[in-house]
C-alpha cells in the first residue's frame, strides 16, 4: 500500500512538473493542479495509512486510529486549489482574448506590446 501511494505522488509530481515546463498556459494550468493533487495525497498519506481505522482514539480499543488532522488540511486544500484554479483559468482566457494566443512568453528582448520593433 504505501509503494502504491509513493508511487502515486511521484507520478503525480513528475508528471505535473513535465506540464509545468511547457509554454502554452493550458498544460501549465493543468501542472500546477497535478502538481497540487500531488501534494494532497502526500498530506492525506502522512496520516497513517490504515485499512479501517477510526479517526477519533479510543481508550477502550486497542486498534491504531489515524490522525484526522491532515485530512482536514487535504479538505481544506481543496476547496482553496479548486478556487485558484479557477482564477488561473479565467486570468488566461482573459490573456488568451486579448493576446489571440496563449504561448508563455519569456523572452526578454521582445518589444513589449504597443512598442515598437
Amino acid at each position: 500500500m504505501e509503494f502504491l501511494v509513493a508511487s502515486a505522488v511521484g507520478l503525480l509530481t513528475a508528471a505535473g512538473i513535465y506540464l509545468v515546463l511547457r509554454r502554452r498556459t493550458f498544460p501549465v494550468i493543468l501542472g500546477t493542479s497535478l502538481l497540487s493533487y500531488a501534494v494532497n495525497v502526500f498530506l492525506f498519506a502522512s496520516g497513517r495509512l490504515a485499512s479501517n481505522a477510526p479517526p477519533i482514539l479510543n481508550k477502550y480499543a486497542d486498534v491504531p486510529y489515524s490522525d484526522p488532522l491532515p485530512q482536514a488540511l487535504v479538505l481544506t486544500a481543496i476547496v482553496i486549489s479548486f478556487g485558484m484554479t479557477a482564477v488561473v483559468v479565467m486570468v488566461a482566457l482573459g490573456a488568451y482574448l486579448s493576446a489571440r494566443n496563449d504561448n508563455i512568453n519569456m523572452d526578454d528582448t521582445a518589444p513589449a506590446q504597443g512598442e515598437d520593433a
